[in-house]
């Protein structure tokens, strides 16, 4: 018997085959394009997401040997925020615009002043939208395309359109609903205040369920295409943050993910839901609801993470040939890259980067942020730009942790992700950075994994998330901090200035951005 997870991302969708034992069995992903059609926007077909769907189901449980009756349950992840609209026949009536979509601003702006002001956005549901949120898309395909919105019966995020093809049922979860800025995160159900204030009818709205709770079977029509038992049940799932950080165990206050792919997620379970404006609690931070029931999670996000080091890889790092040559070897170029960064001191002697090369989110929440350099002399080579690199990286990520300390949150492991961790070298720099414990576990499946344990614990395999993770991950490498004094107050003394560095030069990024 086993369990399936699908996770639709933005650039494709995967499926994933676990046995009851946590096993992964198969995997496949199958891509499918964006669509940017003018600046700023980000769009993709709700239809191309079905059809890779339906193929990549298909292909994982050819891969893995076993038929449709095989598959006890079903969970869905897939990427926050995204607006999928329908009809009252259930037909798409745009493109859906996705989360990484910046057309509406003003929209932000006026879904703020209908609630009379940010103190009573946070009293109704916590968080600030920016445009990668729902609500404002709403609002936008009311002021732009009133032909379409007048059509408007269903919204659905993305992952629920898969869900709606595998069923005819409009649902979603409640982790997944917070990021539409129509949740209240602290009842846990869609705001009434918010939704009046908008001037939206609740009627759009899907019907929310836990992460584990059943809200769909897989209908006899769906079946057909797919390959799956008619009836089989769907868990409500997850956005993909909280599928992954139950996939990584992340289901109890204390322990933290870092996430390092070309942005970086630090995300902290939470036991308590905090109230807005309280002592210690940053509004930097994003306070959703987890995919556990009573449970809600911090998270800040770096957008450009290992972003600014694929950056350095291959604007600077291929344009030395020696480094070019070496490549023959088969080595990783990051492999190689790290190896000689490691043989310059901590601080990079004085040599600090800003990796805003894409804006920023956590802490400052500048889309003109910018990066730099600073403190170049001619004593620093390729390897200490490396250093620099990676390390602020590092204090980017660190600016989150820290926020999330001072929220009372006391940290006791940093279980890390993502490609960054797979290197030793820049594991013990974050130990270092961190003060924290890093360790790594046994699972790199990320958000479907997450989701084939809340279906496994919806169908009754596991009575709930907790048990699910302890029964199958584990930790299988521990990095402690550096016990060298020297070596930490460098970092320290370097993280402190890099803090410094992005107030100083904020005026001149935004009057840089101008031109």
């Amino acid at each position: 018997m086993a369990l399936l997870g699908i996770d639709l991302g933005t650039s494709g969708v995967k499926a994933l085959l676990i046995a009851e034992t946590g096993e992964a069995l198969a995997s496949v992903t199958v891509e499918y394009p964006i669509y940017t059609p003018k600046p700023l926007w980000s769009e993709q077909e709700p239809e191309e997401w079905w059809q890779g769907a339906v193929q990549a189901i298909q292909q994982v449980m050819a891969k893995a040997g076993i038929n449709g009756s095989a598959i006890t349950g079903i969970g869905l992840s897939g990427q926050m925020h995204g607006l999928t609209p329908l009809d009252k026949d259930g037909q798409v009536i745009r493109r859906a615009i996705l989360w990484n979509d910046g057309r509406t601003a003003a929209e932000c702006a006026e879904y703020v002043q209908r609630a009379g002001g940010e103190a009573q956005v946070r009293d109704w549901v916590y968080n600030i939208p920016s445009p990668s949120y729902t609500a404002p898309k709403i609002l936008w395909m009311r002021n732009h395309e009133p032909e379409n919105y007048a059509r408007l019966a269903h919204i659905l995020l993305p992952k629920d359109y898969i869900r709606y093809c595998l069923s005819g049922e409009y649902a979603t979860d409640k982790s997944d609903a917070t990021g539409t800025g129509l949740l209240a995160p602290k009842h846990r159900n869609w705001s009434d205040e918010m939704m009046q204030a908008l001037d939206l009818s609740k009627d759009i709205l899907p019907k929310l369920g836990e992460g584990h709770e059943i809200t769909a079977q897989v209908s006899a029509s769906a079946a057909k295409l797919t390959g799956l038992a008619a009836g089989t049940p769907i868990a409500s799932g997850a956005g993909d943050q909280p599928a992954s950080a139950c996939g990584a165990g992340i289901v109890e206050e204390g322990i933290v993910s870092v996430t390092i792919g070309t942005s970086g997620v630090v995300f902290a379970s939470i036991d308590q839901m905090p109230q807005p404006g309280a002592s210690g609690i940053s509004p930097l931070l994003e306070c959703f609801c987890h995919a556990l029931p009573n449970t809600w999670h911090y998270m800040g996000v770096m957008l450009s993470a290992g972003g600014s080091l694929r950056w350095f890889r291959d604007v600077v790092a291929y344009g030395d040939a020696s480094l070019v040559n070496r490549q023959m070897s088969n080595r990783d170029p990051y492999d190689i890259m790290l190896a000689e960064a490691a043989e310059t001191p901590p601080g990079a002697e004085g040599l600090v980067f800003i990796p805003y090369l894409t804006g920023e989110r956590t802490p400052h929440r500048d889309p003109l942020a910018r990066g730099a350099f600073v403190g170049l002399t001619v004593r620093h080579t390729q390897a200490h730009m490396t250093r620099a690199v990676v390390e602020a990286i590092t204090y980017g990520l660190r600016d989150s942790l820290e926020l999330i300390r001072q929220s009372g949150i006391r940290i006791s492991e940093v279980r890390a992700a993502g490609g960054g961790a797979k290197s030793p070298i820049w594991r013990q720099w974050l130990a270092d950075i961190f003060d924290a414990e890093i360790t790594l576990i046994n699972s790199s499946e990320g958000g479907a994994f997450g989701v084939a344990l809340l279906a496994g614990v919806g169908t009754g395999i596991w009575k709930n998330t907790k048990e699910a993770c302890a029964s199958t991950l584990r930790v299988t490498s521990r990095t402690a901090p550096t016990s060298d004094a020297h070596v930490r107050r460098a970092y320290d003394d370097t993280y402190a200035e890099f803090r410094a560095i992005y107030p100083a030069l904020k005026g001149h990024f935004h009057a840089l951005a101008k031109g």
